[in-house]
């Protein structure tokens, strides 16, 4: 009997892959290229951000043999907690908005929660640290971002008519770190999304990655994850989750 052919891929990719090879010297072109006065060690991706950004699968560390219980919390750490928790419900209530403007798809408004350098980031897999030389669901800054909107909304868009529904829920709101002016935020999605008489459902984990602008909070780094991204889809992700 005949095999079946493999499935399609799952989600269109907006990060670019590193090129096929062509010739024998293909594989080796990322390391021929070199700009003049970059450092050696400069961090890209999340990293350029968050640079304490961190694979989402990560263990955490083993304790010592003798100890049996994690350290207390030091000055430093409860600083962080409570710079953060005084401002936890601010920021859930700012991730609830966020997910009000995707549902009622106020694309521009949405966009502009983010900061001038904000980058929303769909990775392939938790491991990922990096949207630079590997593909990425979503890799988009600001200006990505209105290309997309510009793209959905067009009258020529025949492909997008009729425009599709969402709803989302969000929950889960951590504070993971905080300064005085940037938090690090973890929590957890459900979006339903409705287009014609299909539904379909996407979950998983965002982490945002916030900054105080002129006392308003501005999204510097939106990390999704999510928990069923290699599932088989008929058609790829339009919009943002």
């Amino acid at each position: 009997m005949p095999t079946q052919p493999p499935p399609p891929p799952l989600l269109a990719s907006s990060g670019a892959a590193a090129p096929p090879s062509t010739g024998s010297a293909a594989p080796h072109l990322a390391q021929d290229i070199v700009i003049e006065g970059a450092p050696a060690d400069a961090q890209t991706g999340a990293q350029a951000i968050a640079p304490d950004h961190a694979p989402r699968a990560a263990a955490a560390p083993a304790l010592p043999p003798s100890s049996s219980a994690p350290p207390a919390a030091g000055p430093a750490m409860r600083r962080a907690r409570d710079v953060g928790l005084a401002h936890a419900h601010d920021i859930a209530q700012f991730l609830y908005h966020q997910s009000e403007l995707l549902d009622q798809q106020r694309w521009q408004d949405y966009i502009d929660l983010f900061a001038d350098d904000g980058v929303y980031w769909m990775p392939v897999t938790p491991e990922q640290i990096d949207w630079q030389g590997q593909p990425s669901i979503f890799a988009e800054d600001k200006s990505m971002m209105r290309v997309r909107m510009g793209r959905v909304t067009h009258p020529t868009a025949w492909s997008q008519v009729p425009l599709w529904s969402t709803n989302h829920v969000v929950g889960n709101v951590v504070v993971e770190s905080a300064t005085a002016s940037t938090w690090t935020v973890r929590s957890r999605f459900h979006m339903m999304e409705l287009r014609r008489d299909t539904v379909r459902h996407f979950g998983g984990t965002y982490r945002h990655t916030l900054v105080d602008q002129d006392g308003e909070f501005k999204i510097r780094l939106q990390r999704v994850d999510m928990f069923n991204a290699q599932a088989p889809y008929d058609y790829v992700l339009q919009v943002w989750v």
